[in-house]
């Protein structure tokens, strides 16, 4: 017994506290270490929870608190007069939980009552998760893509029942149809009396004699369906397609869940999206640079004519309006951005280069605009 806390210092009271004291003592900490508070250390607030209760069972009685003043823990007769607690320690704190809710007005969570009830209320389905993976062009254009997908269904066998055909469900004999059963339990403060789920029919308030041989009594059955899903034109990637209804079916006649689709988009060559805006790169000549040039250039709905102007430079932007993806759910679309860039040729004859080396004699700096300004801060920079 030496490895006990005193009694007194576990309900924080100092020795000859009023028996007004102890109870209050007794509510405060059952209050703050009750396990249904403290869902992330529920075996911690259970060893409190009966060091709490041993106390409480010890100074309430006075003829146990007396023995306990005199000779301490050693005059305790064993584990005598705590057996009324074995239940939380042994059985969880379920039972403490219904004791509670009467003590405490449902701080906890709500009463017994209310989780019953809650066996037989319609539930929502499970939403479904699946991926779907598309070239950059279809998400541009959209398309239409069948879905092999595993679901519940409502047994077509019972119809939902989760009984044989030919046969019901019955009400439960032990709650009598109403899911819960009222039970009165001793405690430290007397007599309690509390509502929990029935034990028999585990709150639903009917069992199943004969259970489906289809579905084994559950009322659903894992189903494989073909599901077609339209894909819109200007879906992105990492976006995700909801469909109603398409994912396992509803309990006790709540909604079917959703299916969600999320969808990847593969990258294109040519082209990358931002936003609904279309880019692309499309390298010239330098003589096309200098002196323009008819080029055809692609986009999603196919190549077009585009005139490069003269004395383009490397880097330049141009813009094709209306060229791009189509917003989702209207009728705009974006643009597409056309950069150019000058591929300077390589592995040039001698001939070649001569030919280069006399035409670029032939330039003067007003043929290179920008050089020339450039030249020209760099002279005011350095003057004097």
């Amino acid at each position: 017994m030496a490895d006990k806390r005193d009694y007194y210092e576990v309900l924080g009271l100092q020795k000859g506290a009023s028996e007004d004291e102890i109870k209050k003592a007794y509510r405060k900490m059952a209050r703050e270490n009750h396990p249904d508070l403290h869902p992330d250390k529920v075996e911690e607030c259970e060893e409190k929870m009966k060091e709490i209760n041993e106390a409480y069972s010890v100074l309430s009685d006075p003829e146990k608190r007396q023995r306990y003043d005199q000779f301490g823990h050693d005059g305790m007769d064993g584990a005598a007069g705590f057996s009324g607690f074995d239940g939380f320690a042994g059985g969880g704190y379920g039972d403490m939980g219904d004791i509670f809710d009467s003590l405490f007005g449902n701080i906890f969570g709500g009463g017994g009552a209310s989780r019953a009830n809650t066996a037989n209320a319609p539930r929502r389905g499970r939403d479904i998760n699946y991926g779907i993976n598309i070239s950059f062009m279809e998400a541009c254009q959209g398309k239409t893509q069948e879905l092999n997908i595993a679901h519940m269904e409502t047994c077509t066998a019972c119809n939902g029942t989760g009984a044989e055909a030919g046969t019901s469900p019955e009400v439960c004999p032990d709650c009598r149809g109403r899911g819960s059963i009222k039970v009165t339990q001793q405690t430290p403060l007397g007599a309690i009396s509390s509502t929990r789920p029935c034990p028999h029919c585990n709150g639903k308030g009917t069992i199943i004699r004969t259970p489906c041989q289809k579905c084994r009594g559950v009322g659903r059955t894992k189903v494989q369906k073909r599901v077609s899903i339209t894909v819109p034109a200007g879906i992105d990637n990492g976006q995700t397609l909801r469909i109603s209804g398409e994912g396992d079916c509803g309990i006790n006649g709540g909604p079917s869940g959703n299916l969600n689709v999320s969808v990847t988009v593969r990258p294109h060559p040519l082209f990358t999206r931002e936003g609904y805006d279309v880019h692309c790169e499309i390298p010239i000549t330098y003589a096309q640079a200098v002196m323009g040039d008819e080029i055809t250039v692609p986009t999603i709905d196919g190549n077009v004519k585009f005139s490069i102007p003269e004395g383009t430079q490397n880097g330049a932007k141009h813009r094709l309006k209306g060229k791009g993806i189509k917003f989702l759910q209207q009728d705009r679309r974006g643009d597409q951005y056309v950069k150019l860039y000058i591929e300077v040729p390589k592995n040039l004859t001698k001939k070649q280069k001569d030919l280069l080396k006399n035409f670029e004699d032939s330039l003067s700096d007003k043929n290179y605009a920008k050089r020339q300004g450039f030249f020209d801060k760099l002279k005011e920079l350095f003057k004097g």
